[in-house]
């Protein structure tokens, strides 16, 4: 992130314990923002994935990203007050370096066409064609760890 002065900082969070900040911050940027609908923002993978959380000082919910088993990164969202400031580019890194610690052979995920290029600053290449999910164009990514 751009600084210590941000003040924002990112821990793990857990489905069953942090699920209303999770929820708090993927509903404003999915569904409100993106207008994506309830039925396809909530799946069965929440409860199975790692997920990350920044926080503000005060505790408050400003970012997300999860990590399925398999190695797919899913629901990165930063809340637009917040962007700019590094929060999804330390959210991808804290990601890509657990999934090492798992020594899983690859990283994969559906990226917003939108955010092509933020992927591709860490690493990731497309992968397809481009595809529409939650009526929003993506293409899938991949990114080989060591």
């Amino acid at each position: 992130m751009k600084g210590e002065q941000t003040g924002i900082t990112l821990r793990p969070a857990t489905w069953e314990a942090d699920r209303e900040a999770l929820m708090f911050v993927r509903r404003a940027v999915f569904i409100e923002e993106q207008g994506v609908s309830e039925d396809e923002e909530w799946d069965e993978h929440d409860p199975v994935c790692e997920h990350l959380l920044a926080t503000t000082v005060k505790r408050d919910a400003v970012g997300t990203a999860r990590l399925h088993p398999s190695g797919r990164v899913g629901r990165v969202a930063v809340l637009k007050a917040f962007r700019g400031l590094g929060i999804g580019h330390a959210l991808m890194l804290e990601v890509i370096q657990r999934a090492e610690l798992r020594a899983l052979p690859q990283l994969a995920l559906n990226a917003q066409v939108q955010a092509l290029e933020f992927y591709r600053r860490l690493g990731f290449v497309p992968r397809g064609e481009e595809f529409l999910e939650a009526g929003i164009a993506h293409i899938e990514m991949v990114k080989p760890l060591k």
